[in-house]
């Protein structure tokens, strides 16, 4: 009998707003977001209700509050929330201490052995659902499987307050009822090229050839063919150790002009080695993030021998970074971050959620 690994995505509610609404009843049961009240401001939680009118995280304050006339609009307090996460990991702590946290509100559980000896994964992620729910009043949705891959999509799959498990038998099944744009590393531009090629279901990418993805996508070829196969060995890796420093922001005006755009620069490094100073943290590998005002992205990275700690080491480095990014009028930026890292960071998947569909029978047997 193979025995799979018991893999837990916890997956907290609309968490800031959440923690909000926990701070202060007069929000129950209205449509709220998180997010900076400007012209620049971008939402980053929506409550349901306010999702109802088609407001959603990553968009513009301005467009939330064209859709949703009556939303009310809460300054983020990261500290309140970095609070509540802290509390939300120490019950994750009473079953394993393999926990590799993806954001201040999702986090991958290895619990094949678990602190508690409890044999079934789903079991565990009930405990933990109750435990967030009656110690500090919020709720979570849970994806259960053998892997990151499907733990992650499952917890999406029937929130708010879900439990979803996905057996090693009924994988391929559960995988056919989803898009491609469901599987990690699968953006929008990485979707279209899909789609054009006919391919729109994950049991459409899965008769494709490892030699054809590979000859389409690189290196992404043969994850995809993984995936679409429901194979996925990445580990739970435990983060203990803080492994990068960084900050960002969003400019009140795009910006075309070189000048104004190093002005903005040296700002940034004064924060970016202010946060490095209260941290203690120093790394090798410097970061320049450049958000466009079509939203397109670019990251430029280069590493270096020296302790990256200070103004005299970033600075130049940030500079020489910001010469192989393109700066004019008809591309002006809206945002622009620095960050400092190790410099073995992994590339990380970017996981897409989706919309509830209807939950499928899967057996609890074994999970």
């Amino acid at each position: 009998m193979q025995h799979y690994r018991k893999i837990i995505h916890i997956d907290m509610d609309c968490f800031y707003a959440a923690v909000e609404r926990l701070d202060n009843n007069n929000l129950a049961g209205k449509a709220i977001v998180v997010g900076h009240d400007s012209d620049r401001g971008v939402v980053s939680t929506a409550s349901y209700e306010a999702r109802r009118y088609g407001v959603h995280s990553a968009q513009s304050i301005r467009m939330a509050k064209r859709l949703c006339p009556n939303l009310l609009i809460i300054e983020p307090r990261f500290e309140r929330y970095k609070e509540i996460s802290n509390k939300i990991h120490n019950i994750f702590q009473r079953y394993t201490d393999l926990i590799e946290p993806i954001s201040l509100d999702e986090a991958f559980l290895d619990v094949t052995q678990n602190k508690k000896g409890i044999e079934l994964a789903a079991d565990i992620a009930k405990e933990i659902k109750a435990a967030i729910h009656d110690e500090l009043g919020l709720t979570a949705s849970a994806g259960v499987s053998y892997c990151k891959l499907l733990a992650k999509i499952a917890s999406d799959y029937n929130k708010p307050d879900g439990l979803c498990i996905i057996h090693p038998d009924n994988a391929i099944a559960f995988l056919d009822k989803l898009k491609v744009e469901d599987l990690w590393l699968v953006g929008h531009k990485t979707a279209l090229e899909l789609h054009s090629l006919g391919i729109f279901k994950v049991r459409q990418l899965r008769n494709q050839s490892l030699s054809t993805l590979s000859r389409l996508f690189g290196k992404r070829g043969q994850l995809f063919y993984d995936y679409a196969r429901g194979i996925d060995d990445s580990p739970v890796e435990a983060r203990n150790d803080r492994k990068s420093v960084s900050c960002e922001s969003t400019f009140a005006q795009d910006l075309s002009l070189k000048s104004n755009v190093i002005i903005e620069l040296y700002h940034i490094t004064l924060e970016l080695v202010n946060r490095l100073d209260k941290s203690g943290f120093s790394g090798h590998t410097l970061t320049l993030k450049v958000k466009y005002a079509d939203f397109t992205q670019v990251t430029r990275s280069l590493t270096c021998a020296t302790p990256l700690t200070s103004k005299d080491t970033i600075l130049p480095l940030a500079k020489k970074l910001l010469q192989k990014v393109e700066i004019n009028a008809s591309h002006p930026i809206r945002l622009m971050g620095l960050g400092v890292s190790l410099g073995d960071d992994k590339p990380k998947n970017k996981l897409l959620t989706k919309s509830k569909q209807e939950e499928p029978q899967l057996p609890f047997a074994e999970y």
